[in-house]
This record gives structure tokens, sequence and C-alpha cells, in this order.
């Protein structure tokens, strides 16, 4: 089975290499060269274009930054639904507004293609593990067409419903993981300036009611954990302004379905302020920086 991957960002990158890992031919393509060639170096075949990467592909995956590249690269002129193969399969793993993947899955099903959004969970640690979550949308067929790729780079697959239903799951979650992050640094900070040791209160919390993922996996604090961007400057994992993108499509999912979000509405104010005071390329656990007076 050949399989094209487009997009080889932080997250895309490991994906991809661990799909190599498991032995399946591999072309790829992304704008950034140093993003082909640590591919090619690994064995995947450098392709010149996303066109040319897909032609012969039996799968497609893309993981991209926004709606509007994911539309691009399946819509646009020469895109993939132009390009592909007859009868591949289309794997989305980007995560994008619920309408747009919708759009693009309607498109595809139209030109014969079967088609899923299969946005992930888990983060760089996740991805470069094989550990993340699949969380899809789409027809039940088609993932069960996907299951053996996104078993080689994920633990748990979810199917969530219909085409789009994927998009929607994923931003709940990221919604409540960038409110717990939040409220993770807002506490962290709160201890310190009152004179407890972060990573004592951090393993106080772990153990008690506010235990969450933020506190306990991604901790924000430097120096509290290793392997995570508080211990390496901020630098690398899940993007500010990617978070800040989620919070915002959370708002526009939370209008159209006339559903209350008032901190989902906040913590996307706080991201917004955070990415306007120069963050925005930091790790979204930056926050801390911000609530603790440091950025």
């Amino acid at each position: 089975m050949k399989i094209a991957f487009i997009g080889l960002g932080n997250m895309g990158a490991p994906m991809a290499l661990n799909l190599l890992k498991a032995g399946y031919p591999l072309s790829v393509f992304d704008l950034v060269p140093s993003a082909l060639k640590t591919l090619a170096d690994a064995g995947a075949v450098a392709a010149v274009s996303a066109a040319a990467a897909v032609r012969d592909a039996d799968v497609v995956v893309s993981m991209l930054p926004a709606s509007a590249h994911v539309r691009k690269l399946y819509l646009g002129d020469g895109g993939v639904l132009d390009a592909a193969k007859p009868g591949a399969l289309l794997i989305d793993s980007s995560t994008i507004a619920p309408q747009a993947a919708r759009e693009v899955a309607e498109e595809a099903l139209a030109k014969g293609f079967a088609m899923i959004d299969a946005p992930v969970s888990g983060g760089t640690a996740g991805a470069a593990a094989g550990t993340l979550t699949f969380i899809v949308g789409g027809p039940a067929a088609a993932l069960e067409r996907a299951r053996p790729l996104l078993e080689r780079m994920g633990r748990n697959i979810f199917h969530a419903g219909a085409s789009g239903a994927g998009q929607i799951a994923k931003i709940c979650n990221n919604m409540l993981l960038g409110i717990q992050m939040i409220g993770t640094a807002e506490a962290i900070s709160l201890g310190v300036a009152s004179g407890v040791d972060a990573k004592v209160l951090s393993d106080i919390m772990a153990k008690s009611s506010g235990r969450n993922w933020a506190l306990e996996v991604y901790n924000p604090w430097p120096g509290v954990m290793d392997n995570v961007p508080a211990s390496r400057g901020y630098s690398g994992g899940f993007g500010t302004d990617l978070m800040l993108k989620d919070l915002g499509l959370a708002q526009e999912a939370a209008t159209a379905a006339d559903a209350a979000t008032p901190l989902g509405a906040l913590a996307r104010e706080l991201y917004q302020r955070h990415s306007q005071s120069g963050s925005g390329a930091l790790d979204f656990s930056s926050i801390v920086q911000a609530l603790a007076g440091k950025g």
C-alpha cells in the first residue's frame, strides 16, 4: 500500500516517520525543504509538489495548519482531488472548521473518493511515540480502511460520527485543554507567589481533586517536569497561535450551535493577548508567563 503524506510539521513529521518504520512506502511533500530532507533521509520519497506526491498513492494523509490550507490542498486547481488516483482513501488529520471538513468530504465523495476527518490528540510526544488518539468523522467503512494505518500512528481510535464530527469532538477537547492549561498555570503561579515550591505544589495537586492532563503530563512551570516545552524555553510542542486558532474554532461552533461557552471565550481572549504580546510561536503552556507576570 503506497501512502502520500502532506504536511511535515511538528505533528506530521513524526506521524509520517512511524508509517515509514511500519514498512509502508511513503511519498511526502511540505513547503519547508528541511522537513522534506528529514523524511527523505529516513527513506521516504520527497516529491516536488503535493500533486506529485499523491499521484500513485493508495492513501493520502494530510496534516495542515488551518481550514484554508486544507481547502487549497484538496479543492484547488491541480489539488488532491484532481491528482489522486481513482479510489484513493483520503485522511485529513488537520484540526479545521467542521463545515470545511464537510465541504471537502462532500466534494471528495462526488469525485469518487472515500474521506475521513481524523484530527488527533496527544501532542508531539504522542506523535513521536505512536500513541495519538484519532477522533474520526466520516463513513464507518472508510474508517475501517484507514484503521491499519491509524493504528501505526496512534493508540486510541474513536468514531465520532459523520463527516465533520471528528472536528467537532477535537475542538471540544482542545477548548477544555486550553481552559485546563490556564487554570493549572494560574494555580501554580498563585502558589509560587505565596512561597510554595512549584514542584511540591504540582505533586500535591496531582494527587488531589485538581489533577488534570496539563498538570500531570505537560506541566507549564519550568523545572517541574523533564521533556516538556517548559523545560526547554517553551520551544516546540503545540504553539500558542495554534491553540488560539482552535479556541476560535470552538467559539464559531458555539455560535452555530447556540451553546454557552463562557470559559472557552475567556480562554480565547487570554490566549489572544498572550499571542499579541509576542508569544505566538511559543508552546501554549507558556501562558504561565503571562499569568505569572513574566510575559
